[in-house]
């Protein structure tokens, strides 16, 4: 079939799988050139590696410097008769080929992140590549919507204000606009839904299954990633749902800190900067905020992707020194060259400026749809998207 990039909103319909096989080898590449993770996690457990902030941190501990075997688990499709299958899952399948070339471990585990069965299998998983324990454990699971274990029933979450409505403008990549949109307060019941679906509850669900299977090494960490943003953004994110979901996973990592001391470890929320991923596209007014970002911090020579971000946070945050980088409250601030005041006075005197006829010219929108289009395999200039890819290669 010939693949091309369709897209609905901010929703990537279609992924090319020599394009997502490009974006890795890309970032590789880059670690490679990087400061090197020293004294880096030897077993790691990704949950949520197929994209995003979750696949960079596989390919930052893998090839830059930390030589890290990997267990990943994410829920992908496959290509069939019926669409081209998920960028996960050519994510997946490349890295797992290159990792192999390298001499490393890599195991991906499809299935519900949420669920009893996966976590039963990444426990049996561990035992047989692992020998039986894991030195870092990443949350990064991205994902709308969390069955209910007792009833089966589905909590969605709902990227909603709380209190009062919100109005704000968006971008439209399928259209390339600027769109104004207004959002009404969350309901009590849609702010609970998505505090179970992006809370902590399910991270140290998985910390405890680790524990009570005695898969935890000695000196073993566990991560999970947060944004806070600036004060612009706290409408729409830190004093909205998602913010109520960030803060409970903040304290889920101080309750999985005391666990963790049992065996010498710790457990951090991860503040990173606004980044272009198939997540945060998804938020509300938070798109220009992203473009007028991206266009001060590649003047200023310091913008970081998910990968620049990950190799940054490996190898001199959380690994390399006498001790890990935190701030009064305990959070890994990987948004520190964002929130820095010089940076965000001119973020913010741009977005005073931007409209729906100017956006493109004073944002950096072109690139911040590239990075779109790179998550999905598409934008590669060495790629002839219009040759025909045999799909059935990547199917067993």
């Amino acid at each position: 079939m010939i693949i091309e990039p369709i897209i609905d909103g901010v929703i990537a319909r279609s992924a090319h799988p020599l394009g997502c096989k490009q974006a890795i080898t890309n970032q590789i590449e880059y670690v490679k050139s990087a400061s090197k993770i020293e004294h880096g996690p030897k077993r790691v457990l990704i949950i949520g590696g197929s994209s995003g902030l979750g696949l960079a941190s596989r390919i930052a501990l893998t090839f830059g410097g930390a030589k890290a075997d990997t267990i990943s688990v994410s829920f992908e499709k496959a290509p069939s008769s019926k669409g081209s299958g998920s960028a996960g899952f050519y994510n997946n399948f490349y890295f797992e080929k290159l990792a192999h070339q390298e001499g490393r471990v890599a195991i991906n585990i499809n299935g519900d992140a949420f669920s009893k069965q996966i976590k039963d299998e990444v426990v049996e998983a561990i035992e047989t590549y692992f020998e039986g324990e894991v030195d870092l454990v990443i949350y990064s699971l991205a994902s709308g919507i969390r069955p209910n274990p007792e009833t089966g029933e589905l909590w969605r979450s709902a990227i909603k204000p709380i209190g009062d409505s919100i109005t704000g403008n968006t971008l439209l990549l399928e259209s390339d606009q600027w769109h104004q949109t207004t959002l009404p307060p969350a309901t009590d019941e849609e702010a609970q839904a998505t505090l179970k679906v992006m809370g902590g509850e399910d991270w140290e669900e998985w910390i405890d299954t680790l524990i009570n299977s005695e898969s935890i090494a000695q000196g073993c960490n566990t991560i999970a990633f947060s944004y806070i943003g600036p004060e612009c953004t706290h409408p729409i994110y830190l004093d909205g749902t998602l913010g109520r979901a960030k803060i409970d996973l903040h304290q889920t990592s101080h309750a999985l800190n005391l666990k963790l001391a049992n065996y010498d470890g710790n457990a951090y929320a991860t503040v990173c900067k606004a980044l272009v991923t198939k997540a945060s596209v998804f938020i509300p007014a938070l798109s220009p905020y992203i473009i007028a970002l991206y266009k001060v911090m590649k003047e200023q020579g310091n913008h970081e992707g998910c990968i620049e971000q990950m190799q940054r946070l490996f190898s001199s945050k959380l690994y390399g020194g006498e001790k890990v980088s935190v701030d009064c409250e305990r959070l890994i601030r990987m948004d520190d060259w964002e929130l820095a005041p010089s940076t965000q006075e001119k973020v913010t005197h741009l977005l005073s400026q931007m409209n729906e006829s100017n956006f493109k010219q004073l944002g950096d929108y072109a690139g911040f749809k590239q990075e779109f289009l790179n998550l999905n395999g598409f934008g590669f200039q060495n790629i002839n998207y219009s040759d025909e890819v045999n799909t059935d290669i990547y199917v067993i």
